[in-house]
This record gives structure tokens, sequence and C-alpha cells, in this order.
């Protein structure tokens, strides 16, 4: 279906290009024919309905239609009266002046080029003269080869024909930007009818000079009011009664040999040199009215879009003024936000908006006068500031406001424009909020403090219930029936546990409040591993697990507090055997690299759920899997373990898997001992 469309609108472009041939053809034959007589011109041969031959036809092929062309050429000028010769010189030459301007002006290629812009309007310039001075060549030539004429005489008599017909023929079949006429029906009905009446009047008198460029502030009215191809159509209709006129002998460029002094064909030099000079003030109009057109859409499409987005920022305050600081924009988040209606505020200032003491306040924290204008200066450019702003019902709020400057293109200041919302609530919700900090830091400090000194307090009479249960184990107070020697030890477990508990406490307590207070010496880590270890060992023996400990051969000095990095030990290894099930195994690993030392616990066990890792540190927290399975514990020691190792200078790692197991790692530097 495609290509049966396709191949209609290329008939029908061949149709119209066989057509716009066949009008060359017969208009050339009448141009010449019509040329001076004693001349040796070719009248105002169509050259520009070829030229847009090669524009609109998608066969034949350039080259086929370079010689279809030149033989229209060569027979038109044959038939209108020159002999074969020049014919065929002068032909060659129209046919080459068609190709050259198709060539510079689309680029090579069969297609409608622009004409809408000032580059576009050069490079038809361009063409139009270049594909002129190929005739005027090949003019000059024909004329020293056959001896038809003076030589440049008749290059120029050619070239000023051939400008006139390109410069108002081919605009017709480029891409011009057709925008509406700028006139209404009455005022386009009075352009036609003056120009109708004008055209031929003007060129009547046969006087030198004339009246006959008075046709030039009617084609300017044209231009400039009137829709691109509507005043091509008027330079057209000129030219209409420009060159019959001069053909039957009237007007100023008739006859122009005997009357005044020239070669017979001055006539057609003189006509193509008008018809171009009007052609060459129309079309730059045309054109220059068409970008101002499109240039004045796209700025009101952007101001458009401008005053839209001001309009819809509701709840900002966009408020702008002329360089004298009167106002000239107060959008409606402006009016939400300050009470006023645009009506009140256009023409004001926005003094107004702000309290004597409001300014006071600005003025005394920028360190500027206490001054309007000298407060808004120092604000100028420099990004959001904290503004007090009164509402018209009285009520003061803060806004965040930024000033600028509205600059032209070559930096003249027009304007400023302000942009604020109002952060009166944040600003009291932070406030309520930094409050509410304080307080439940309070709370934590009370809290704290409560817990250090419970412990403290519970510390003792465990300690004491502990001895008196050993005694009452050892026998000292008689012997004990199994039941109760076995209630006893139940209860010196249950003892130990709350103690152990009570200790982590009152290490926490230590840690919150002014860290830990390391005793450091120069530690061998080998032992500090193998101790935490073996205090850890003797909990396998009720239980199928496996503990195997790799230390180097070599001793890894470190500088640290012994006791607390061997309860970082004792607190992983534990807890790598509290957590995994009978058969597993735990792996207790110490590597040492040149700079640091890494001490890895890997067991078989349970393992953490990848999206409790992040909280596995945090104080009392206890992950999902162990609370399931019931297994005891205070959720203190990784929090104990992670703050001594980092006031070590060292870092804790965690990788685990539910149901695969896990591994911490403590990387901790070395020190070199003297």
């Amino acid at each position: 279906m495609a290509e049966r469309e396709e191949c209609v609108v290329r008939g029908s472009r061949l149709g119209w290009v066989a057509g716009l041939l066949a009008l060359v053809a017969v208009f050339g034959a009448l141009a010449t024919h019509s040329a001076p007589d004693g001349g040796h011109g070719i009248g105002i041969w169509p050259i520009g309905g070829a030229t847009a031959c090669f524009m609109i036809s998608p066969r034949p092929r350039t080259w086929a239609l370079v010689g279809l062309v030149g033989l229209i050429g060569v027979g038109s000028i044959w038939i209108g009266g020159r002999d074969l010769e020049v014919a065929i010189g002068l032909g060659i030459g129209l046919a080459a002046e068609a190709w050259v301007t198709w060539w510079i002006l689309a680029d090579g290629r069969r297609k409608r080029p622009p004409l809408r812009t000032t580059v576009d309007l050069a490079r038809f310039l361009a063409a139009v003269g270049c594909g002129g001075l190929a005739m005027g060549a090949a003019g000059a030539l024909t004329s020293a080869l056959t001896g038809f004429g003076e030589p440049d005489v008749l290059g120029l008599t050619v070239a000023a024909s051939s400008l006139l017909a390109q410069l108002t023929v081919v605009p017709f079949f480029c891409r011009l930007r057709n925008h509406a006429p700028l006139a209404g029906p009455t005022e386009r009905t009075a352009q036609w009818v003056l120009l109708l009446a004008i055209a031929p009047i003007v060129f009547m008198p046969e006087d030198f000079p004339s009246i006959v460029f008075l046709v030039l502030p009617l084609l300017v009215w044209g231009a400039l009011r009137s829709s691109p191809y509507e005043s091509m159509a008027q330079l057209i209709a000129v030219l209409t009664f420009a060159v019959p006129l001069t053909t039957w002998g009237r007007g100023p460029f008739a006859n122009a040999g005997p009357r005044f002094g020239l070669s017979v064909d001055g006539q057609g030099i003189l006509l193509g040199t008008f018809g171009a000079v009007c052609a060459l003030v129309v079309l730059p109009l045309v054109l220059a009215v068409g970008e101002q057109i499109e240039n004045a859409r796209q700025a009101a499409a952007e101001r458009d879009k401008v005053q839209n987005i001001v309009n819809g920022a509701a709840g900002v305050a966009i408020i702008g003024t002329d360089d004298q600081g009167a106002v000239t924009l107060f959008n409606p988040g402006a009016e939400r936000l300050l009470g006023y209606t645009a009506a009140e505020m256009l023409g004001d200032t926005t003094r107004r908006l702000h309290t004597p003491e409001a300014i006071a306040e600005k003025a005394a924290e920028l360190g500027v006068e206490n001054d309007f204008t000298a407060v808004a200066r120092a604000l100028l450019g420099t990004g959001a500031n904290d503004m007090r702003f009164v509402r018209k019902d009285g009520v003061e709020r803060v806004h965040s406001m930024s000033l600028n400057r509205i600059e032209d293109d070559r930096g003249v200041v027009n304007g400023y424009v302000s942009t604020s919302e109002d952060i009166t609530d944040r600003i009291e919700a932070e406030r309520r909020l930094v409050e509410a900090v304080e307080r439940l830091r309070e709370v934590d400090q009370v809290k704290d403090a409560f817990v250090s000194s419970v412990s403290h307090e519970l510390r003792t009479p465990i300690t004491s219930i502990l001895g008196y249960t050993e005694m009452l184990e050892e026998g000292q107070y008689g012997e004990l029936a199994p039941e109760q020697l076995d209630a006893v030890r139940r209860l010196s477990a249950n003892s130990t546990r709350l103690l152990s508990l009570i200790d982590d406490l009152l290490t926490l307590s230590r840690v919150q409040e002014d860290g830990l207070s390391l005793a450091d010496r120069v530690v061998d880590l080998r032992k500090i591993v193998a101790a935490g270890a073996a205090v850890v060992a003797p909990t396998l023996e009720r239980r199928e697990l496996e503990l195997n400990v790799d230390l180097p051969d070599e001793p890894v000095p470190f500088l640290g507090d012994r006791d607390m990095l061997e309860r970082v030990v004792i607190n992983l290894v534990g807890n790598a055997v509290k957590f995994t099930p009978a058969g597993g195994r735990v792996d207790v690993s110490l590597l040492a690299g040149p700079d640091s030392a890494v001490v890895e616990v890997a067991d078989t066990g349970i393992g953490i759920p990848p999206e409790e890792q992040e909280r596995l540190f945090t104080r009392f927290f206890r992950s999902s899997l162990a609370q399931q399975q019931a297994i005891p514990g205070s959720g203190l020691g990784l929090s104990i373990a992670r703050a001594i190792v980092d006031q070590h200078g060292g870092t804790m790692s965690v990788e685990s898997e539910p149901g695969q197991g896990t591994t911490f790692r403590v990387r901790l530097p070395l020190l070199t001992v003297a």
C-alpha cells in the first residue's frame, strides 16, 4: 500500500515537472521572440522554472535533466529567431545555470530547500549569483565564438535577465516560513488594488528617470504585512506589467539604446536590474518578518510556559519588581502565603511586607546599615536566607527567601525577583524535635544511671549468694540430699548467669559514659586468642562440638588491654558454641599481616538473617532465630565487643546465612614496638 502511494506521488510530481518544462519551452520562445529588434539578448528567459524542475523532480537522473533543459533552451531560442550556433551556446549556458543554482541551493539533492533564515537567504543569493555568472560566461563565450554581438554586452544582458527570472520564480519552490498575514482582509485588498492600479501607470511614461520606483513602497508594504507567498505574488504582478509594457515600447526601459546612447540590449539589462532590485527588497523583508513572527511566537510560548510555572507554584511566593523596586509580578503563591492580592501589590514596593523590627534584625545579622535597601543589596545573589514577612492580617511568618537580579543579554539589570516559602511551621517543628531529643537524652542518661546504680547494688548480694551456694555444695553446712544438691547447683548457675549480665551492664555503662579505661601494654595476640578459647572449651564437654584453634608460630605483638581483648574472644567463641547445634564445628584462627592482624571465629550454627545483620551490634538486640529456638542471652555481648574493638582502633565485621553458619572477623592494627 505504501509503495502504491509513493508511486502515485512520484507520478504526480513527474506530471508537474512535465507541465513546468512545457511552460518553460513556450515562454522561452516567446521571450526570445519579444527581445528588442537589433538586439542580441533572449529576453527574460524563464530559467527559474528550469531550476525548479531540479528541486521537485524525482526522475530522470540529473545528467538527463540537464540535457533536457539544454535541449529546451536550444529549441526555444532557435524558434525565437536566433541562429542555431547561438542557440546551442546559450542553451548550454541555461542548462549550466539551472544545474549550478540547484546544486548550490539544494546541496545537490532533489528537494525543496529551506528559505527561512538569513543563512538560507545568503545561500540562495550565492546560488543565484553563481548561476548568473555561469550564464553570463556562456553568453560572452558564445558571442566570442560566433561573432554574435559584443561578448561583454551579451554576457551582461543574459546574466541580468537570468537573475531576474531566478530571484522571482525559484522562491516559490523553496520552503518559505508561510506565516499568516498580519494584515486583515481590507488592508490586503487595498494593497492589491493600489498595486494593480499603480503598476501599469508607472510604466507608461518614457522619460528617464521615471516614477517607476513608486511600486517599491507598495511591495515593501506587502512584504511587511502579507504572507510570504502573497508578497512574492505581488512582485510577480508588478513584473507582469513591466515586461510586456517594456516589450511594447512603454516605460523608462523601452528603447533605452536610441534614447540614451546605449546598446539596444540596454533595455534588457535595465529591466532585469529593476526586477532584481525589487526582488532583493521584497525577499529579505519577507524572511525578516517571518523570523520575527517565529521569534515572537517562541517568546510568547516561553513566556506562557514560565507564567504557568510561576502561577502553578502555589506553595512558593514569587515576587518580581522593576529596576526601581516596584512590584510587577505577584504570583498566586504569594497571594496565598501573604494575604495580599496581585492588584493590591502591583506598582507598590515590597517594603510593606517586612516590619521595621525584621529589617533591623536582618541588618544586624548581615552587618549592614539598618535600611531596607541596604539589607536587600546584601541579600542579592546569596542564596536562601531566613527572613520574616508580615501578612496582610498582621501575622508575622518566617520565609526562606532567595533574592536575585534579572539581567538582559547585555548584563543590564532591569529588575529583581524573590522566591520564598513559609518555613515557620518547619522551624517550630524542628524546635520541638530538638526539645524532644534533649528530653530523650536526659531520660536515657537517667536510665543508664539507674541501670548502673542497680547493677552495682545487685553485684554485692549476688556475690554473697554465690559464696553461700558454693559452701552448701561443699557440704560445710551438712550433707545435702541429691535433690537439694541439684537445686543448689541450679541456683549457683543462675546466679553466675545473673552476675555475668550485671558485669555486662556495668561495662556497657562505662562505655557510654566515658569510654573504657584500657590498660595498654604489649601483649601477644596468640596468647589472648588461646586463653579466650580455653575459657569456653569446658562448655564443649557437654556438647558434641568440634573446636579448632589455628595460631601462627611467631608471636603477634599488639599494644592493648589484655583482659578486654580476651573478653572479645570469649564473647565471639562463646556465641559460636551457643548458637551451633550438636555435631557442628567452631574454627578460631589468628592471621597476622604486615599492618594488621585478623581474629576470625567461624561456626556452622543457625546463622543470622541478612536483614538483621545491621542491627547485630546494637544493645539488647537478639536475632529472630535465637528467639525462636529459645537460646538464652542478653543481647549485650556483641555491642560490648564492638566497643572494645573500636577503642583499640580496629573493626569488626560479620558474614552469615541462615542455616549456613556465621563468621566474625576482628581486624586490629599492629603497632611497631621499639
